[in-house]
């Protein structure tokens, strides 16, 4: 069996440091929502409300992000992230020690840590082309894809012993991992220097929704992820809520469940780039879209079938898809921008296409909250996830057309890079 080519010392640094990274995201994810309901005792709407923390920092920040970053040092930016997100996290268990822990104090935290990971995370996109070739982008991307995966198999177990051995406590874990991952940075060689020393913020803002809309590509790409975006997250944000009080699952069986479901991301991230490769990136994102919505309607098994398995279950099959997704995504969106435009490019995509995630993990914990007055907490979940995930499954529409865009790009560009007229 021969061993995985490497990409070079500095990708396996950048990636060496976001695996423990995410690991340690994970047990965050997972501890908060699990705090909220069993030590806060906190309502569904508490927890919508905490969840939507958690991505309101997107619509906010997230197109002056993309320029700043752009004119900033992107490696001492994302150093300098992961210490602000260190922070953060450990603010949670040492504020519950001093008995001040609250759902208001939580938003705090994590709005914060969404403020950090905004900033991160466009760094991060700009990151990977600079430690690889071109020609390597899909495998770099799919082993990313498979650390964040990998992550969602351990994470949720290892949260689950950690939060029934250390309770809060387990916390200081994640914020051990934003400590190796800033390491990692500093040991790597300078990189990501700025690429924009001028322009005025206003029209460098301007340019990156005017990128993503100008482009056929792009534009379609934003719509999906709008769309998948307005169900997929109040789908997510409403499943503690059904685990915890609708099926009455032990916080040891749930964590079980998803590490086993995260099995199905793992197979997604290593397969998506030979689907790819026989579907095209357009048409495998389109299908893994649909997909991926319509495999959360396996949830309506519970309770009728043992609560755990429908979870893993479902759950792996949702994970399956959402890793081809983003494994097909990002080289799409990659190859339609120049080098000195990823930065307003990404920030203006993160900002349409994530900014409304804020509002869909409000909606779902309010509509569990009202409906459960009438069909229980247990039915109440169940229809407002199954409403999301269908609303969600619109996505594959404007996907179904990106194929065909590229097609037509990459018939144009043959006899240019042939070196004969079309």
């Amino acid at each position: 069996m021969r061993l995985p080519v490497s990409l070079g010392r500095e990708f396996n640094l950048f990636w060496g440091g976001q695996t423990v990274s995410l690991v340690g995201d994970r047990i965050t994810v997972f501890v908060v929502p699990t705090l909220m309901i069993f030590a806060l005792h906190a309502s569904p709407l508490e927890v919508g409300i905490v969840a939507m923390a958690q991505y309101l920092g997107i619509p906010l920040l997230g197109p002056v992000a993309g320029v700043l970053v752009d004119r900033w040092d992107k490696r001492l930016t994302l150093l300098a992230c992961d210490l602000v997100r260190l922070a953060a996290v450990a603010a949670i268990p040492v504020t519950y020690w001093c008995g001040v822990l609250s759902t208001p104090v939580l938003f705090v935290c994590v709005a914060l840590i969404s403020g950090a990971t905004i900033f991160f995370n466009i760094g991060y996109l700009v990151a990977v082309p600079t430690t690889v070739p071109e020609d390597r982008l899909v495998r770099a991307y799919s082993r990313l894809e498979g650390s964040s995966t990998v992550s969602e198999v351990a994470g949720p177990s290892i949260a689950a012993g950690l939060y029934h051995a250390l309770g809060v406590a387990a916390l200081l874990v994640d914020a051990a991992s934003y400590l190796v991952s800033a390491a990692c940075f500093r040991f790597m060689r300078p990189w990501g220097n700025s690429t924009v020393h001028q322009g005025a913020v206003r029209s460098r803002l301007l340019l990156g929704f005017r990128l993503n809309w100008a482009d056929p590509v792009l534009r379609r790409v934003v719509v999906a992820a709008v769309t998948l975006n307005s169900g997929g997250p109040i789908f997510v944000t409403v499943l503690p809520v059904l685990a915890y009080q609708g099926l009455g699952v032990s916080v040891g069986v749930f964590g079980a469940a998803m590490s086993v479901a995260a099995v199905g991301a793992v197979l997604g991230a290593v397969v998506a780039p030979r689907i790819s490769d026989r579907l095209g990136l357009g048409r495998t994102m389109a299908w893994a879209l649909l997909l991926h919505c319509l495999v959360g309607l396996g949830i309506l098994a519970a309770p009728a079938l043992p609560a755990a398995p429908v979870i893993g279950v479902t759950f792996a099959c949702y994970g399956f898809f959402m890793s081809c997704i983003n494994v097909c995504g990002a080289p799409i969106r990659q190859s339609r921008m120049t080098a000195e435009n990823q930065g307003v490019m990404h920030a203006a995509f993160r900002t349409a296409t994530w900014g409304v995630i804020p509002l869909a993990a409000l909606v779902g914990g309010l509509a569990v909250t009202l409906l459960t007055g009438s069909l229980g907490v247990l039915g109440a979940a169940r229809t407002v996830m199954v409403g999301g995930t269908l609303l969600a499954a619109f996505s594959f529409l404007p996907a179904a057309g990106i194929q065909p865009l590229l097609d037509r790009a990459k018939r144009q560009e043959e006899p240019m890079l042939s070196g004969s007229t079309p």
